[in-house]
């Protein structure tokens, strides 16, 4: 067992490809910048607002547009070159944040452009993340593409550790607005790697080009039919709805429930980053398919467990172990549905499938950061984020007995011989 957990030859397989090692480094540099955004944003809008609702709905600005953008952006992603998508992308952001650190650095900034700008970025990334998902597969061989999944989250979440650390330095010694400079700077390392990266895209299909609307509903029918895709996501929905928004309310518990600032709020998110890069290290490491819809079953009830430990305890230590716990369990579901659907999905519906993870990846925190937001006015932060974990856990206890019904399923038919990207 012990060697099996040292055994580190899967994530050295999938940085044998040079596209993706290229892609990681970059990665790695622009998601630094982008959690630095994140906190950034959320501990400005508490400034500027002290109000849970204006808090939950900056969130919601965020997250949201991708249920209603990223199905057309699965299709864009399905039809046309990711790489290129991708770029186009990277360069709108950074405009974005260049123009949060001009408003700020000239004291123009107020909820409603902070709110307007948020949204903005919420668009570009409705647009781009189903063509990152689609983009993976690509820069690696079959064998490596559990590893390359899991890496790209610990890369995220490696940022969701540093970038809130270098935020709360940032922000306490020099103020809100350099912040949002440096992160303008660290979208450079990106926008070079993907000019860096040379791959072959699959030729698509144009003998019959139908309309976007077409080829959503196509999309979704297909996702609908399967006997495990469907139920999968399902599991994620509840996830994201109920235990993710916790961690978009994390700017109201450090001043209002613990009364820990910046500083309390940096080693909240940091926490929940260094839970996260443990879970994405140990599904790295472990390399396999079989048994991963166990994983994000049981990942989810104890999500659901940790959050309301979290809302409920007002010992600080006890809740950033929580929110650890929470970072584990969640990268834990959300890299095994994600790898399980990437080895199972038809490539020519990979877009589209994907793109319907994403909504729920980011669409659910959405809603559930601007519901609990919007409840904790007549009843207080404490009470709407718990009773969203008391809800994830009986959701997740609900759907275990299926457990083997749907690994039938999923890993089964991602055992193929089919290679990615055929």
């Amino acid at each position: 067992m012990a060697s099996r957990l040292t055994d580190f030859s899967a994530i050295r397989g999938a940085f044998s490809n040079r596209n993706f090692a290229l892609y990681a480094a970059g990665n790695a540099v622009s998601l630094i910048g982008l959690w630095v955004q994140r906190l950034a944003v959320g501990y400005l809008a508490w400034q500027l607002t002290k109000s849970g609702f204006w808090l939950g709905a900056v969130a919601f600005a965020d997250l949201f547009p991708v249920i209603l953008i990223g199905p057309i952006g699965g299709v864009l992603a399905d039809r046309h070159n990711p790489q290129r998508i991708l770029l186009i992308c990277q360069c709108l952001a950074m405009a974005q944040v260049a123009a949060l650190f001009v408003l700020t650095a000239t004291d123009m900034i107020n909820i409603e452009l902070l709110f307007s700008l948020a949204l903005f970025h919420g668009i570009i990334v409705a647009f781009s993340q189903p063509a990152r998902l689609s983009f993976i597969p690509l820069l690696v061989r079959k064998q490596n593409l559990t590893a390359a999944v899991a890496i790209s989250s610990i890369m995220f979440n490696g940022a969701r550790f540093v970038g809130p650390a270098v935020a709360g330095f940032i922000i306490s010694v020099y103020g809100v607005a350099p912040a949002f400079a440096f992160d303008t700077v660290t979208y450079l390392a990106m926008i070079a790697a993907l000019a860096a990266i040379r791959i072959t895209v699959p030729s698509r299909d144009h003998k019959e080009r139908r309309s976007v609307l077409a080829d959503v509903r196509e999309g979704m029918a297909y996702t609908a039919a399967h006997p495990a895709i469907g139920p999968l996501l399902l599991i994620l929905v509840a996830i994201c709805v109920l235990a993710r928004p916790a961690l978009e309310l994390l700017p109201g518990f450090a001043d209002a429930v613990f009364g820990m600032g910046a500083g309390g709020l940096a080693t909240l998110t940091s926490a929940v980053g260094l839970g996260a890069i443990s879970g994405g290290l140990w599904l790295a490491q472990r390399g396999r398919l079989e048994g991963l819809t166990r994983i994000a079953l049981v990942s989810g009830g104890i999500s659901g467990l940790a959050v309301l430990v979290f809302a409920t305890t007002t010992w600080f230590p006890l809740a950033v172990l929580a929110t650890a716990v929470a970072g584990f369990t969640m990268v834990s579901c959300g890299v095994g549905t994600q790898t399980l659907l990437q080895a199972a999905v038809d490539d020519r519906m990979r877009g589209r499938v994907l793109s319907l993870w994403g909504v729920i990846f980011r669409g659910g925190p959405a809603i559930g950061a601007l519901t609990m937001g919007a409840l904790s006015g007549p009843f207080g932060l404490v009470l709407p984020v718990a009773g969203g974990g008391l809800l994830c856990l009986v959701w997740a206890a609900v759907m275990l007995p299926r457990r083997h019904r749907l690994a039938a399923g999923l890993e089964a038919s991602a055992m193929g011989d089919r290679p990615v990207g055929a």
